[in-house]
């Protein structure tokens, strides 16, 4: 369940850039479009680094990299 959470995080984080892009390259600069979606991205990126701290300390997520030998 945490991995299709962090999946989603993941997607919309990305659909924000993306969004952030579009608004920046069509826009007249009149609009706070590109801000708005900007700001959603870094709203975003925090949850998701929020979440996985907690996950972390609650013992829901185990980390599990390659170990040296």
């Amino acid at each position: 369940m945490t991995k299709i959470i962090i999946v989603i995080f993941l997607v919309a984080i990305v659909t924000a850039l993306m969004a952030g892009m579009v608004f920046l390259v069509k826009d007249d600069g009149d609009s706070k479009r590109t801000v708005r979606a900007l700001t959603w991205r870094i709203s975003l990126s925090l949850a998701l680094i929020t979440l996985l701290v907690i996950g972390y300390a609650a013992g829901w997520i185990q980390p599990h990299g390659v170990m040296p030998r």
